[in-house]
């Protein structure tokens, strides 16, 4: 990470990668307001959790004195796989089946445009 990035990271957050990726190709590469704006308005779980962590990259951002927080554009977005919890959910006939409850990892990295 060089001097004009800022990143905030999520770990162990309750909701499946897969979730999360479908809402991040809708920010990534945007400016960081254009990004929020249009995160706030969506419906998904997903979305409110990324605006969090994006308005937290910008705090993070607003400590360096190298960086202008007007200009800050979404550089990346990352969403890894985390720990899965495994559950099991009676079924027919005395069955049972296994749950799994996937959680994720988010990286937000912010970058300076001049960059």
């Amino acid at each position: 990470m060089s001097a004009t990035e800022a990143k905030a990271v999520l770990r162990y957050a309750r909701i499946s990668p897969q979730k999360v990726r479908k809402v991040i190709g809708a920010v990534k590469g945007k400016p960081v307001e254009r990004g929020l704006d249009a995160l706030k308005f969506m419906p998904q779980k997903a979305a409110g959790i990324l605006e969090k962590i994006v308005r937290s990259a910008v705090s993070n951002a607003d400590q360096n004195p190298d960086i202008d927080v007007d200009s800050l554009i979404i550089r990346n977005i990352t969403a890894d796989q985390g720990p899965t919890l495994k559950r099991f959910r009676a079924r027919a006939r005395g069955r049972g089946t296994r749950i799994l409850k996937r959680s994720s990892h988010i990286t937000v990295i912010l970058s300076d445009e001049s960059a």
